[in-house]
């Protein structure tokens, strides 16, 4: 079996999410993670959030790598990986064989990573498929009135543009884009990152 993938970043910063998490999915009863990647927050934030049912997605490539941290790390309330990728594939709105809808939606480093129309697409999508009073946590690092919070930040947005990445989306941007959202939080997190609260209207 291949090593289990494994993310420093997502290691330093589970704690800090978790903190914002059990606050803003306080009443959220299922919960959609676009990007799920390693696997390692959705193992954590499952095991610390029973109150909810956690649902991983992300493309086929990443499924294993996700598999492999649930078996080693189960929870009742953890679901195993689905595909999604914005913009090719439909939209889930519920989750497989589940009654519910999704109430929570949750994302990390996926806005700068995503191009400019996958990462449209998603709060687009977002905007229109998330209840009355449901909950979209963003996290990772954004520009603000279309400056960077840090100089370290602005030298990753022009290598990931090199790359062939969308980079760093501005709030009134991504703002713009879900007007049935209200961005009701923005809290600056470790790592000039920041956590995006948006809720629908």
């Amino acid at each position: 079996m291949d090593e289990k993938p494994f993310s420093q970043a997502c290691e330093n910063n589970k704690g800090p999410i978790l903190q914002v998490l059990k606050k803003a999915f306080a009443k959220v009863h299922n919960v959609l993670e676009v990007g799920s990647g390693t696997g390692q927050h959705a193992v954590h934030f499952a095991h610390n959030l029973v109150h909810l049912q956690w649902h991983c997605s992300d493309v086929e490539d990443y499924h294993s790598g996700i598999n492999q941290w649930m078996d080693e790390l189960p929870s009742d309330n953890l679901h195993r990986p689905f595909t999604l990728k914005l913009a090719r594939d439909e939209w889930v709105s519920f989750p497989p064989n589940g009654s519910q809808p999704f109430d929570g939606i949750y994302t990390a480093n996926t806005a700068h990573i995503m191009l400019k129309h996958e990462i449209k697409a998603l709060m687009q999508l977002v905007a229109s498929h998330l209840p009355k009073d449901g909950v979209f946590c963003q996290y990772g690092p954004f520009t603000v009135d279309g400056k960077f919070t840090s100089e370290s930040n602005q030298e990753f947005h022009e290598k990931l543009l090199e790359n062939g990445r969308g980079g760093y989306r501005d709030l009134d941007e991504l703002a713009a884009w879900a007007p049935q959202l209200t961005l009701s939080e923005q809290l600056d997190m470790p790592a000039n990152n920041m956590m995006l609260i948006w809720r629908a209207k």
